[in-house]
């Protein structure tokens, strides 16, 4: 089965702006605006958000506040300081509150809370926490923020670690603190702690008369996955816990009356390969009842690299009706749901990704990106209108390239998706089969920086959404225990079919490259087939041994995945790992990774890098310092631009480009 097309196409529009267009480079990172999630004012007249851009120069994100008129009119820049992020508009409409790192140096720990005026004037500083402060909301009155923020001291030297969930990706070390809820009186500046105990909160919600706080928290360190809500009363403190302990919860927001709270999580029936949904839980305690009944994953896994906090998929609940987001194939649209009959239409559907929403009675907006165009700010009327155009300049000038959509059959008979995106270069090319990680992530309407740099370059870039995949049902997400079979015949197949059906990918220059889950298909690619000339893995599982004892999710993500734990079966643990079969390994491959990463430790690299240099195999190691499993998306812009250029060297000496990436040259 068939629909794919011919190639790939511009997004630029006009034959001129065709020609003229420049073909992407590394650097080009700095040529676009990140988008935070909007903030909605009540009366629906208008939404603040933040802009971030990389800065080369300063090898950081600049990032300022803007208001953006619901009416049409041009936005206006609120803030310069370059330090500012995460707007969040008054109840009044008349201030926005923001965090901020001014005042603060590259390696200084913490934020600050600002408010300004919403019609412009000085910031006023209201907090600064060297522990950090995270998800401030106002409360319905003005007169105070919700915040969450850490409670502990790390160690700075010798560290004494008693519990076994002791560090985290991004965090660093954690086994000394805890998170807890805050308010803050805007009028005194008096900070007072909310929630104690060991516990970590992850979510607050005011209720709309402000009496009451909703949040979320882990409370058991061996399955921090499984999460409870809780409902404090404000004055009192008294506090009634409304689950049982049996659900990953990932979001909270209560009904318009208080009455009633609605979750987005899941009660686990496939592990982690179950999909989030729309839970109702009674706010004086109950059992969650489920409200949709979609087959379909509630959130948005879609893997982009023009983030920058702007992405929130929490639902809203207004008037009776629930809006939410649902991931459906390589697309995430958003939905309404009627409380009462529980019927979901769809609201915004097509080639997008739904980044972020708001909705109240006045006004519906969107970040989003289109058929994987760069995002924009959006109002739904009867349709989507358009009300940004922070991204125009870099959609002129640079010859984006947009993928055509193909769908196989695989041989089992799933039809499974994927997408090409062809070079300028006429002929055959050298052609890039990228894995996505996860697994439960994947591709589709958002855009890849990445990508286009590959096409720039003269790469057809291959990828597709094969078994553990998110976007389809919860058993095509289902890859529990079998890793490296059905997803690897899907890939494989993916391959095949493109060589049968787009005449210019070159079978004899082919390349695989993946991260995380992607590294692990990478390294497991090339440990099983000889079919490619270049690989690089990145930031990737060679050992599910090593990965079960060091990554911050190793003990359950581990059994979940493989379904055992390593000294209960040694052979399925050693079997499912790539590392068993490095003498297979003909391919010349790179390893890429960061000292940082505590998802994927370095060890996982390393043991992999040795191995094969020990059998004489061809391999290279590229480490970053002070980054972790995030450099792709999210690392020091320089390191984004240094990766990039240490991929294209490998692929340019092993499939017969010529190099001009000089990054790492031996």
């Amino acid at each position: 089965m068939s629909l794919a097309g011919t190639g790939a196409e511009f997004i630029a529009h006009g034959g001129l702006a065709l020609r003229m267009a420049k073909a992407i480079q590394p650097e080009d990172l700095a040529a676009y605006s990140m988008l935070s999630e909007p903030s909605l004012a009540p009366d629906g007249t208008f939404v603040a958000l933040s802009v971030h851009r990389a800065r080369l120069d300063k090898d950081e994100y600049e990032g300022n506040i803007w208001i953006v008129p619901l009416d049409g009119k041009a936005p206006r820049r609120l803030t310069t300081s370059g330090k500012d992020g995460a707007p969040k508009v008054s109840p009044d409409g008349k201030r926005i509150l923001f965090t901020s790192k001014r005042g603060l140096g590259k390696e200084d720990k913490g934020n600050a809370l600002y408010v300004i005026r919403t019609k412009a004037g000085a910031a006023k500083l209201v907090l600064r926490r060297k522990e950090g402060i995270e998800g401030p909301a106002w409360s319905p009155d003005g007169k105070r923020v919700l915040f969450l923020s850490n409670v502990g001291q790390d160690d700075e030297d010798v560290r004494t670690i008693r519990r076994i969930n002791f560090w985290f990706n991004d965090k660093g070390f954690i086994y000394n603190l805890r998170k807890h809820v805050f308010l803050l009186n805007l009028a005194t500046k008096a900070v007072k702690q909310v929630t104690k105990g060991e516990v970590d909160v992850t979510k607050g919600a005011w209720s709309h008369d402000g009496k009451r706080i909703a949040y979320i928290a882990q409370t058991e360190d061996l399955r921090p996955y499984l999460q409870d809500v809780f409902v404090i009363e404000v004055a009192s403190g008294k506090t009634t816990q409304l689950t049982n302990h049996t659900m990953e919860i990932a979001s909270v927001a209560w009904s318009p009356d208080d009455r009633r709270l609605v979750l987005r999580g899941d009660d686990l029936p496939r592990g982690f390969a179950s999909h989030e949904h729309l839970w109702i839980v009674d706010a004086k305690g109950g059992t969650p009842e489920r409200l949709d009944s979609m087959d379909r994953n509630l959130s948005n896994a879609l893997n982009c690299d023009v983030r920058m906090g702007g992405m929130s998929p929490d639902p809203k609940w207004v008037g009776d009706h629930i809006y939410f987001v649902a991931a459906e194939g390589g697309g995430v649209h958003l939905y309404s749901i009627d409380v009462k009959s529980r019927r979901a239409t769809l609201v915004v559907g097509g080639e997008r990704s739904i980044e972020a929403f708001q909705v109240n009675d006045r006004a519906r907006i969107f970040t989003g990106m289109e058929t994987m165009s760069l995002p924009e700010l959006y109002r739904l009327d009867t349709e989507p209108r358009k009300l940004t155009s922070f991204n125009e300049k870099a959609r002129t000038k640079l010859a984006i390239r947009t993928a055509k959509p193909f769908t196989f059959r695989a041989s089992d008979g799933v039809d499974v998706e994927g997408w090409i995106l062809r070079p300028s270069k006429r002929g055959k090319v050298p052609t890039i089969l990228y894995v996505h990680g996860g697994p439960k992530t994947a591709f589709g309407s958002s855009y890849l920086h990445e990508f286009q740099v590959f096409a720039a370059k003269g790469y057809a870039v291959l990828f597709t959404n094969p078994r553990g995949s998110d976007g389809y049902t919860e058993a095509f997400a289902d890859l529990r225990k079998h890793y490296g079979e059905r997803d690897y015949q899907d890939l494989m197949q993916a391959v095949d079919y493109a060589i049968a059906h787009y005449p210019f990918v070159d079978a004899k220059r082919l390349a695989v490259a993946g991260g995380s889950y992607g590294g692990f298909m990478t390294n497991w690619v090339v440990t099983h087939t000889d079919r490619f000339k270049a690989a690089v893995t990145d930031r990737s599982i060679s050992s599910w041994w090593t990965f079960w004892g060091t990554s911050d999710i190793g003990p359950y993500f581990g059994r979940d995945q493989t379904g055992v734990d390593p000294w209960d079966d040694e052979e399925t643990t050693l079997a499912k790992s790539p590392l068993r079969y490095v003498k297979n390994v003909t391919t010349p491959l790179m390893l890429v990774h960061s000292f940082e990463d505590l998802r994927c430790w370095h060890v996982e690299a390393i043991q992999f890098f040795t191995a094969l240099k020990y059998y004489g195999k061809e391999a290279e190691m590229v480490l970053f310092p002070k980054e972790n499993h995030d450099l792709s998306r999210a690392g020091k812009p320089k390191h984004r631009v240094a990766r990039l250029q240490a991929y294209l060297r490998w692929f340019d000496k092993h499939l017969g480009q010529e190099s001009t990436s000089g990054y790492g040259r031996p």
